[in-house]
């Protein structure tokens, strides 16, 4: 399922994984600019095309647009 599209996700940009949460919920804050996208799409090297590709895109596009190249997936919990 990597390499078709960067996976946008719920979690706030950071450079590093310290002061993440530690159960698996998404690091969320209210003033959020930047978000990350994972796994790499098809415009990319081969070495970007793995689960733990990661970088940060902005809402509005900013700084480089990965809205062509950025898809989501639709997720629920089961009760």
């Amino acid at each position: 399922m990597l390499g078709n599209a960067w996976q946008w996700t719920a979690d706030c940009w950071h450079p590093s994984y310290r002061g993440a949460p530690r159960d698996g919920s998404a690091w969320a804050e209210d003033n959020c600019t930047s978000y990350v996208i994972r796994g790499g799409s098809w415009a990319n090297l081969p070495v970007f095309v793995r689960s733990a590709a990661r970088t940060e895109s902005e809402a509005d596009g900013g700084e480089y647009d990965y809205s062509s190249l950025t898809g989501f997936r639709v997720a629920r919990d089961l009760p």
